[in-house]
């Protein structure tokens, strides 16, 4: 049965409370606003109808922008209406291929659907079962749930970032994650007590803040140091006195860190492992009773001279 188009005044709709979508950039309304006045609603909204209004469960910024404008009617296609957790499930499907999805209020209402369920199966649903009902891959659900992790100090103050335009924003969820990651690594070295590891995650935030930091994924330079101290290669003195600098000084970065600590012993270690695969391969090749080739021979006595130097220095 193919589905009908109705006009209807956009005062009789309203929002769908488990919408993901939460943050609605004024720049972009304006943009579509513009649209609309040009060429009008084009495509319909998705509603479902209560009492003598009707729910939105597809085009809230149309509706917005609508209201705007003033217009007096609005297309809209009316699908029956959805018990609760069908109506998270349907509000995921429609709004996940959506480019401007923001992670914190997808996360949120996340929580909202493991909830839901809970309620109706009285069980916990397994990571698989969420993504279902989310529409997502585990690994989006994975990455959603580390949000709802952060305390609610950080989740307050990203929601207070993504309320402004894109070029003014100065702290992404990542930033926050990474700094999160970073700090926990320390801490279950022994470097950071947990005060420790609350002071130094505020204090990559606030590099990440004041641009000292740029690259996002900088903070996995310190779980480098975290494993240089548990491989023995840098001292617990030197691993407590860089992170307590990256805390006390907002110019030091954690490039700075890092070079301070186990820069050196990281190099090395990784070339340890590469010389490593170098001698399992020339095993193998003895094994294997090949002919040593010309290029072969050359490149090994190469290495020969190299490895000479570096021992009489």
């Amino acid at each position: 049965m193919a589905e009908t188009v109705k006009l209807v005044d956009p005062r009789l709709l309203k929002v769908n409370v488990d919408n993901p979508r939460l943050i609605f950039r004024q720049k972009e309304l304006d943009e579509l606003q513009n649209s609309i006045e040009d060429q009008g609603i084009l495509v319909p909204l998705s509603v479902f109808q209560e009492g003598n209004r009707f729910q939105l469960l597809d085009g809230e910024r149309r509706w917005r922008c609508a209201l705007k404008l003033g217009l007096s009617s609005v297309p809209v296609i009316v699908q029956p209406k959805p018990a609760r957790l069908q109506n998270l499930m349907m509000m995921f499907a429609i709004h996940h291929a959506r480019k401007d999805w923001d992670p914190l209020p997808t996360a949120i209402k996340l929580e909202d659907l493991e909830k839901e369920f809970r309620d109706k199966q009285g069980r916990d649903p397994s990571e698989s079962e969420l993504a279902g009902l989310a529409s997502m891959s585990r690994g989006e659900v994975r990455r959603l749930k580390k949000l709802l992790r952060l305390p609610k100090v950080y989740r307050k103050e990203l929601l207070e970032e993504l309320e402004k335009p894109r070029s003014e924003q100065t702290l992404t969820v990542d930033q926050v994650l990474e700094a999160t990651t970073a700090a926990s690594a320390l801490h279950k070295r022994g470097i950071l007590d947990k005060n420790g590891e609350d002071d130094l995650r505020r204090a990559i935030v606030k590099k990440f803040k004041s641009r000292v930091e740029v690259n996002t994924v900088a903070p996995r330079l310190l779980a480098k140091l975290a494993r240089g101290v548990q491989r023995n290669e840098v001292s617990m003195k030197v691993a407590r006195r860089v992170a307590d600098k990256l805390v006390t000084d907002p110019l030091y970065s954690i490039s700075d860190a890092f070079r301070d600590s186990v820069e050196q012993s990281d190099f090395e270690h990784n070339l340890e492992q590469m010389v490593g695969r170098v001698i399992d391969q020339l095993k193998q090749h003895k094994k294997r009773e090949y002919r040593i080739s010309e290029s072969l021979i050359g490149t090994l006595k190469n290495l020969r001279q190299q490895i000479e130097r570096m021992l009489e220095e």
